[in-house]
């Protein structure tokens, strides 16, 4: 049996990057267990599931997801959680990783362990930004010199105001693509391609929304295991 961990916000996670990867893992026979900083379940953005941001279809199996699926209503607190116990950690995205994902300390040292260790890590859209404080072992930043993607001050600027405030007033504390880069990171959210899915060693980094199906299948494929019929 192949175990994954989810990291996934209490602050506003982003429904499809979680729920896309949930659903193909699952189908592949995955063992998932879900980790929020604090135990308490996961907290959606709710404008991932305003059907002027994501097709309807979407919003309707995210939001059954959501509120129905076992996994994300009774998670465990990332401080219990071991990278030992797992195959792969995956982290969703969306912006609310900023506050609290991205700044946890245990949440930063699983990802320190499964990528030192013998598992995979996906990291997805905001949540990249973890990269720009995660650090190794050795003290060193665990981006630099890796090439990653993920999400890009070009589609920050649409979503944030001059004071970086986002629409429900919060102030972002910092750009994901800045931070990465700054930790040096090798970056390329590749705004020419559709998709945006990139593997550097144990580490694969997903751009957003639209790149979570193939994020997902990436990481299968990472983890040699097939989808099953």
């Amino acid at each position: 049996m192949t175990d994954a961990l989810f990291v996934v916000s209490e602050e506003g996670y982003w429904g499809e990057e979680c729920v896309e990867p949930l659903d193909t893992l699952t189908a592949a026979g995955v063992e998932i267990t879900v980790a929020t900083p604090s135990g308490s379940p996961p907290v959606i953005d709710e404008r991932s599931l305003d059907p002027e941001q994501v097709d309807e279809e979407t919003v309707e199996h995210v939001r059954e997801v959501h509120e129905n699926d076992e996994r994300l209503n009774d998670p465990i607190p990332v401080a219990q959680a071991d990278a030992e116990g797992y195959d792969a950690v995956v982290f969703p995205g969306g912006h609310g990783t900023a506050w609290d994902i991205n700044q946890d300390k245990h949440a930063r040292e699983l990802l320190r362990d499964i990528v030192e260790g013998d598992g995979k890590a996906l990291v997805v859209c905001h949540a990249v930004g973890m990269l720009g404080f995660a650090r190794d072992s050795h003290g060193a930043f665990i981006v630099n010199g890796r090439d990653v993607t993920g999400f890009p001050n070009e589609w920050e600027e649409g979503i944030v105001d001059e004071a970086d405030r986002m629409p429900d007033g919060r102030k972002l504390p910092y750009w994901t693509e800045d931070e990465v880069k700054a930790a040096g990171g090798n970056w390329d959210a590749e705004l020419d391609s559709a998709t945006s899915v990139t593997v550097d060693g144990d580490l694969i980094t997903a751009r957003g929304p639209g790149s979570s199906s193939a994020a997902a299948d990436q990481l299968l494929e990472e983890l040699d295991i097939e989808l099953q019929a």
